[in-house]
Parts: structure tokens; sequence; C-alpha cells
């Protein structure tokens, strides 16, 4: 048993003989486990993703929209940023439910007041249209408040001066998936709706004469008193920039009678241009009812357009709007954007699109006493655009995040494109007033 006596004595050698074979045999091995702890242990560690993005465009030669669905992977947020790089060449021009702004080549979108929360797994919708040159290429460097939503990568650990050595087995750690965009393509909200009317008649609306013999009536006209350019009571307005948009008296194309409100809408914003009645509706209550007649020779776009503008006296003169979107109806709230339906698949697809090429007749009702309205195209009820105070997913729980209800003070007929879309739109025997009014 002599020859593992020196093994036994290794101790004392390699405390006070640092020369010697044993010493060194011993500060090989500690320096071989101490390397291989050094290997075992990562340097860097892998954050979670903090976010993901599904993108979606529909593209044209020259033009696009997109539509983009943030979730939110990591900790609750109340308010979020998204970027991203747009490819050379992408110009945004307008957007809808979130603000967008674009410098160079890097783009910011910003929540809008409703949709500025979001719970771990929680998920915001917005889009925008944009012009394009070269390629339309898909953006990938995403990023959530300022974090990449990949993830980041933490700061290696700095050494410490004497590290204690594990001699336990260290397992390789599993390398954090990196994630990727979902680009899977998502039902588009800009195929062509197909109608969502309801047929059964609304019991809120009686009967009433379609001309002006109706009772509470604040304006009725057949524009049969105006030539060329809309005066006395129709006053041609562009609330903030004027560009080729032109209001004039047709006398070619009416429904009844022989003239109509004609209005050539450019493409891009400041080719808007509207009528307005100088007729006082500020007191048309408890329930303000429109009613007009309606042609147009262009079907509606992906892109936000308007074509009926009111005031909201209760909403910091704001503008509630009446127009198209994704090729449906819709309403939309100029100070946060809000629409009705949402401009979800689902929610256009419950919405309809305004026949081309024949007068239709569109009428509408909006509570100033209660978060509640309805519209009608050709007497029969559009649920898509239908508030009744109870919020409806993919209907108007985006629109009752503001529980005011609304206060019209203003009345115009026009168009305001806030891209490149234009139109050519007649209107004839409008109506306004606190009782129902029939086509």
């Amino acid at each position: 048993m002599k020859q593992f006596r020196p093994v036994r004595g290794l101790r004392p050698a390699a405390r006070g003989l640092p020369g010697s074979p044993a010493a060194r045999l011993v500060a090989a091995l500690a320096a071989l486990v101490a390397g291989l702890v050094v290997v075992l242990v990562p340097g860097a560690a892998s954050a979670a993703p903090v976010c993901k993005v599904d993108y979606t465009t529909n593209q044209w030669p020259g033009g696009f929209t997109a539509s983009v669905r943030l979730t939110n992977l990591g900790s609750a947020v109340s308010g979020w940023t998204l970027r991203w790089t747009a490819g050379t060449g992408q110009q945004i021009t307008n957007a809808w439910n979130a603000q967008v702004s674009q410098s160079g080549t890097t783009v910011t979108a910003t929540n809008v007041a409703w949709n500025g929360s979001l719970a771990t797994g929680g998920a915001a919708d917005f889009g925008f249209q944009g012009t394009w040159s070269g390629s339309l290429t898909t953006p990938s460097d995403w990023s959530l408040n300022g974090v990449p939503c990949g993830g980041t990568s933490s700061p290696s650990p700095s050494p410490t001066p004497s590290p204690t050595v594990d001699h336990s087995p260290s397992p390789s750690p599993s390398p954090t998936p990196s994630p990727t965009v979902d680009h899977s393509p998502s039902p588009s909200p800009s195929v062509t709706p197909s109608p969502s009317i309801d047929p059964s008649p609304s019991p809120s609306v009686t009967p009433t004469p379609s001309g002006c013999s109706g009772t509470g009536l604040v304006v009725c006209s057949g524009f049969e008193d105006q030539s060329g350019t809309p005066s006395g009571e129709w006053q041609v307005t562009t609330p903030n920039c004027s560009g080729t948009g032109t209001a004039t008296i047709d006398t070619a194309t009416a429904h009844s009678g022989g003239r109509s409100l004609r209005i050539n809408g450019g493409g891009n914003y400041c080719n808007h241009i509207f009528a307005a009645t100088t007729k006082n509706v500020s007191g048309v209550s408890p329930v303000v009812y429109g009613r007009m007649w309606v042609r147009h020779t262009t079907a509606l776009p992906a892109g936000h357009v308007a074509m009926i503008t009111m005031a909201d006296s209760r909403d910091g003169g704001k503008d509630l709007r009446i127009g198209g979107q994704n090729g449906a109806l819709q309403w939309n709230r100029e100070s946060d954007d809000a629409t009705l339906p949402e401009q979800s698949p689902s929610g256009v697809a419950l919405s309809a699109p305004l026949p081309v090429n024949r007068w239709v007749c569109l009428r509408f009702q909006i509570d100033t006493t209660q978060q509640a309205m309805r519209t009608y195209l050709d007497d029969q009820e559009i649920v898509g655009l239908r508030v009744d105070g109870t919020p409806t997913t993919d209907v108007d729980a985006q629109w009752l995040r503001r529980s005011t209800a609304p206060r019209p003070t203003t009345f115009r007929l026009g168009w305001e494109s806030y891209g490149g879309d234009s139109d050519t739109v007649w209107y004839d025997d409008v109506a306004l007033g606190s009782s129902p009014i029939g086509c």
C-alpha cells in the first residue's frame, strides 16, 4: 500500500512546496476545472421578446395601405411607441388609430387616447396609407418603447477577484429563440365588404314625408334656388386649406327637380371642399335626424375619406365624419380617430359599400342625450354603424370609449381625402331636423 502514501502527502506539499511535482499537478487540475466553469457559464443572456408585430399590406402602382397589429409580450404598458425603418422610396401620407410620423426612413407610431393601455398579451391595431417607388419592402426592425421586439442582451457579468468554483455540473443554457415578425397574411379589411344591412325596419323611425313638409326641419333643400357657386343658405368652405376641389350647382344631374350640389373632390388633403349650411343646427334636439340623396362615381377606397362633417361642440369643435375606409361606409371621430365600425376584417364586413352611379338615400340619427346612433342606406339599417350604449367588439367598442354624447353644431356636404383618392359626388333633397325623415 506504499504506493498510496504519496497521494496522502499531497496536501502539505501543495501548501508548502509550490515547486514540487505534486503541487504543480494540483494547480493544473484547479486551472482545468476553472476553465471548464468559464466555458459552461454563458457570457450574456438574451431577454425575452417584448412584442410581436403582424404587418399586412395592400398595394397598387405607386401606393399602398398597411394594417399593423402590435401585441405586447412584455409587462403591461400605459402608452406605447412603435418604431421601424421604412424602405427607401416609401412615404406615409395618413394613418388611423395611431399618430404616425416619418423622418427620413424612420417611422414612429404612437398610441391614441383610447388604445394606449396594453396588458401582457394585449394588442392594438392601427393602419396607414402611403406611396412607394422601386419596391415595397416589409419592415423587420420593430421596437416597442425603445426596446427591440426581439428582446435585448444583458451585459456580460463583471469578473470577481476570487471566483467561487462550482464543481457541480452546469447544464449548457438553452438558447432563447429569436422571435421573428409574423408576416403570415391575415384577412385584409380592404376586401370589398358584403352589405350588412338589418332588413327589419327600425321601430325608432316613423314614415314621414320625404320633402320639406315634415315637422322640426331646420335644413331642407333641393338646391332649386341655387345656381353657379353655392350661396345664401349654402356657403363653400375649406376648413383647413384649399386646393383644386370645387363645389357647384349642377343642372345636368339631379335626384328630383332640376338641380343638385356637385362636389369635385380631389386627392390629397388640401384638395378637400365642402358646402356648409348657414342654418343654425345647434338647437336640433334631442335627436338629430339627417337625410340626403347621394350619387358618386368612384367606389369608396381603402384609404380614409370623409363626405359629411359636423362640428361637435362637446368635443372641442372637432368633427363627426361620415365617409369611407377599406371600401365601406364608416363614421369617424376627428378628436381620437375612433371609427364605427372598427377597422378589423369582421368590423368592415358589418358595414356596406356606397353604390356608385345611382342615387342612394342615406339617413342617420344622432342622440344628443346618450351615446346612440343609427345609419340607414335606402331605408335599411347598416348594423355595423349602430351605437347602442353597450360596447360590441368590431362595432362600437372603440367608439364608446368616449362616453359623452355628441352635439352637432354645423352640417357640411363635400369631400375630404387623406390620401390620393378623388371622387365626384352629388347631393340632393337634403334635410336635417328633430323628427325622423323618410326617403
